[in-house]
């Protein structure tokens, strides 16, 4: 019985027009844009400049500021006044005013005082901005240390795992789960409240199929739609990104299945529920930003309030963009992730047994 309720569904789905190019193409697009879109690093930031002492340590300071890649040199303002008028205008987002005899107090007394003004109508853009500009100061100031005393300790950092301290590294694994969880989420959600609005479902009430053999038949597909999108997601990561896991696809492959059955299952419990397919859609859109935003795609977990990181148990995504991150990176073997094995296994049963028992079949 359950391979004609296979043989249905998928014909169901290749007779439709948009569903095959939603599985194909929607990864395909999503993973070459939004790794772009959803990036928090700042660069550019249009920097205006008043010096006033022209001196070559001012001079160093002001190139070693431009020449980071964060900063543009927008205006060598000669007051600060002038510089403000500049912030007004949008034509700068910090200020960095440098006094008269600056290098001579730094080489007298050892030290010099700047003023950094930041335009904070864009909190991130002011604060990182400053901050960033804060660090690029203080290393300026370590080697002039250096150069002014003998036995000076040198620190060289060493970055693992993103040497090149790439965000789109680590925003593309996690990103993986996001389209993961859109297809693999949404598609269960409207099969069954598809087939209620179309009165098919009726036909299927009347038949001696079991619960179980029907909640697999719609499982199953979306399992092997899962595995699609996931290589496709593999592919584009590497094409356009030059991204390749570290660890083993073998553990990323069994850690999505168990994934894409948890949240199928999730998926088949909302389409139980629903009656219409737009009831549908906004229950799941609901949840699944709920379990986005608590799974760490975008900010991590520990940053978060303690209650909202006890909350974020509930997130299957936060198990599985853990998995991505760590086997992509780091190159973690399935003994470093036994945790996430547990959690999503955990969700997987209980999200399938309850779209099992939560399925009303009138014989």
């Amino acid at each position: 019985m359950l391979k004609y309720l296979l043989e249905k569904e998928f014909k169901q789905f290749f007779r439709s027009r948009a569903l095959p190019k939603m599985a194909v193409i929607m990864p395909f697009m999503a993973m070459l844009i939004f790794p772009l879109a959803a990036n928090f690093e700042i660069k550019n930031i249009n920097l205006a400049v008043v010096d006033n002492d022209k001196s070559v340590t001012s001079v160093k300071l002001v190139n070693k500021i431009t020449s980071g890649g964060y900063f543009r040199l927008a205006e060598s303002a000669a007051t600060y006044g002038d510089a403000m008028r500049g912030v007004e205008l949008n034509r700068s987002d910090i200020i960095l005013e440098i006094p008269s005899n600056f290098e001579r107090d730094l080489k007298r007394e050892g030290e010099a005082k700047l003023f950094i003004a930041a335009n904070a109508v864009s909190q991130t853009k002011g604060g990182l901005g400053s901050a960033y500009l804060a660090g690029i100061i203080g290393d300026f100031n370590k080697s002039i240390n250096t150069q002014l005393k003998d036995g000076a300790i040198t620190i060289s950092p060493r970055f693992w795992y993103n040497p090149r301290l790439l965000y789109t590294y680590f925003m593309v694994p996690a990103l993986m789960v996001m389209v993961l969880a859109m297809v693999c989420g949404f598609l269960p959600a409207l099969n069954i409240v598809g087939e209620k609005e179309n009165g098919t479902i009726e036909q299927i009430n009347v038949t001696p199929v079991n619960k179980l053999t029907f909640i697999l038949s719609k499982l199953l597909p979306y399992w092997i739609i899962g595995f699609v999108v996931l290589t496709i997601c593999f592919f584009v990561a590497w094409f356009a990104y030059g991204l390749v896991p570290a660890g083993s696809l073998a553990t990323i492959y069994l850690f999505a299945a168990l994934f894409v059955l948890s949240f199928s299952g999730f998926g088949l419990v909302i389409s139980n529920y629903a009656t219409t397919l737009q009831q549908a859609m906004f229950m799941m859109f609901f949840f699944l930003l709920t379990f986005i935003f608590m799974s760490g795609l975008y900010t991590p977990v520990a940053n978060m309030p303690d209650w909202a990181q006890k909350l974020s148990i509930i997130s299957p995504l936060k198990y599985i963009i853990i998995v991505l991150r760590q086997v992509y990176l780091k190159g973690s073997g399935f003994t470093d992730l036994l945790n996430s094995f547990w959690m999503l296994s955990a969700f997987a049963i209980f999200f399938n047994g309850w779209a099992v028992l939560s399925y009303r079949k009138k014989s």
